[in-house]
């Protein structure tokens, strides 16, 4: 017998796909999808458990959890390995002498690296704005909220998802791939444990991110036999970047060359579907300023992919020029946010990341 989820898919697909055509994978709802852009992070200090809870009340579909290593082993959830400017460790008189520059993904980066605490250690630490001259409201929750691990993430969604009776999917990313192999760790190891050690995770709507290609073409069976229904999704980075994994293998392969159509449909063996950058879609001018669309969305659904875009942000430091108000860059500017997400609709994509949930749930459906 069909599940309801199983029936939405079939008639997402049917009504999306051209007879003739590459079929992307099908979605999960007939509408696009809300990725919670590191929970509602417009709204409380990203990646915190006030966020993600943020983000379930205003309607996000999915949750998005970054995922670094400790020394030890664990998964906790940053934005990247260095949590200088997300959490209150320079306070911390008894780690200062961990400070240093390291090498990640070809940058130097000088602060304080999750690889260098055990995770007992970096539950003492408390979760700061990382854009405080922007989000200025959000500097108030400063201090108020441990770093979370990836366990307590799911085990957050899965109360949320018994207690409201709605299922939210999880959309976590796999940071640093490379960077964290050659410190002898193994995200993609702890990521596969953890997910099979949840039932949650092993039934409800799971989306795999990363920049790189070689672990999501290591891990796509482990996966699938975990959670069925998991999809797995290439970032797509600065277009002149090549992902971390070529370069270190002395590759030359671009982004750019990745979002062509040979280049997506080699993509298509190992994912499906892409996560570009909004400038991907529309690119700007030096002002900001929006350009010609580009053919991204319509060459991704004919190599079938999904494309899930990234990220759409209420400041109109964060929108096109055309869009902007008169307020300030800082400013909060929900109306244009919500004109700049329905211009990518209107192009087709899937779904987007956003780090207000509450505007883009308006976007797509104009209700709260």
């Amino acid at each position: 017998m069909l599940t309801r989820r199983h029936s939405l898919a079939l008639l997402a697909t049917a009504l999306c796909v051209p007879q003739g055509r590459a079929k992307a994978a099908p979605t999960l709802a007939p509408k696009p999808l809300v990725f919670a852009h590191r929970g509602a992070s417009a709204l409380r200090p990203e990646h915190t458990l006030a966020s993600y809870a943020r983000a379930m009340m205003d309607g996000a579909d999915f949750i998005e959890p970054d995922l670094v290593m400790t020394r030890d082993g664990h998964l906790v959830v940053r934005h990247e390995s260095n949590i200088a400017d997300t959490t209150d460790v320079a306070d911390h008189p008894e780690f200062a002498s961990r400070r240093r520059t390291v090498e990640i993904d070809g940058r130097n980066e000088t602060g304080w690296f999750t690889t260098d605490f055990t995770l007992s250690e970096l539950k003492t630490l408390r979760a700061r704005e990382r854009l405080a001259q922007i989000r200025v409201h959000n500097t108030r929750y400063n201090d108020h909220f441990e770093i979370p691990t990836f366990e307590e993430v799911i085990e957050q969604v899965a109360a949320q998802s018994a207690a409201t009776g709605r299922v939210f999917g999880l959309v976590p990313e796999i940071k640093n791939s490379t960077h964290f192999h050659s410190l002898g760790l193994d995200p993609e190891a702890a990521f596969l444990r953890t997910i099979a050690a949840h039932e949650y995770t092993r039934q409800a709507p799971l989306e795999v991110q990363s920049f790189e290609t070689g672990n999501l073409r290591r891990i796509r069976a482990d996966i699938l036999a975990i959670n069925p229904q998991a999809r797995l999704m290439l970032l797509m980075g600065e277009r002149k970047a090549v992902p971390p994994d070529l370069l270190k293998a002395g590759k030359s392969t671009t982004f750019a060359d990745l979002m062509t159509p040979r280049g997506l449909a080699e993509v298509r063996r190992y994912a499906d579907v892409i996560g570009p950058s909004n400038t991907d879609l529309i690119p700007r001018d030096a002002r900001g300023a929006w350009l010609e669309p580009t053919t991204l969305v319509t060459d991704a659904h004919q190599a079938g992919l999904l494309v899930h875009s990234y990220t759409a942000r209420p400041e109109n430091l964060f929108l096109p020029v055309q869009l902007r108000n008169a307020a300030g860059d800082m400013a909060r500017n929900p109306d244009g946010m919500i004109a700049e997400l329905r211009r990518y609709l209107d192009m087709g994509i899937d779904g987007f990341f956003t780090d207000d949930p509450a505007l883009g749930r308006v976007a797509v459906d104009g209700t709260l």
